[in-house]
């Protein structure tokens, strides 16, 4: 077995960003994440989330493609919610996408703690915008329509690499 540290935060979205996290449902459907990501070798160091999103602090071994890993958490409990926990007001389903941002080892404590404490941030107005999904951002751009208003999508304020047409190898 090889040797790894991965460290990562997910982040995915309800249908439409419906309100299907209810608290009827929660425990049971991180539970169920819980389990999954386990089955699969990954560690989950934090789990929470808001009724319209999930975000998960997980270390995800390199045997496994983020996507992957990504389509089964997903996949196992939204089948988990409709044929055991079968919520009668509706059909529940995930959104298609989702955020993907590795971390340091050092990053990880702020980062469950991030997860641990999401309903404070979210009633305290003190989210992070790296890590909330902004509704009208293109799936397949890399960057923020003009008006929203959020991070840019360069951590800089200009592009500081330049990509030459000449390989340095």
């Amino acid at each position: 077995m090889a040797f790894w540290r991965s460290y990562a935060h997910l982040v995915w979205t309800t249908k439409n960003r419906e309100p299907f996290i209810q608290p009827q449902i929660e425990a049971s459907l991180y539970a169920q994440i819980v389990k999954t990501a386990g089955e699969l070798g990954c560690y989950i160091h934090s789990i929470n989330g808001m009724a319209d999103h999930t975000h998960v602090a997980i270390s995800i071994p390199p045997k496994h493609a983020v996507a992957y890993v990504v389509k089964m958490l997903k996949g196992s409990s939204a089948h988990f919610v409709n044929h055991i926990l079968r919520p009668v007001q509706y059909h529940f389903a995930w959104q298609r996408g989702y955020g993907y941002l590795t971390l340091g080892q050092s990053q990880l404590p702020i980062a469950v703690a991030y997860v641990q404490q999401q309903k404070e941030h979210h009633r305290l107005g003190s989210i992070n915008g790296w890590l909330e999904r902004y509704d009208d951002i293109d799936e397949e751009t890399d960057s923020l329509p003009s008006n929203t208003e959020g991070p840019s999508p360069l951590k800089e304020n200009v592009a500081i690499y330049q990509i030459s047409e000449e390989l340095p190898f």
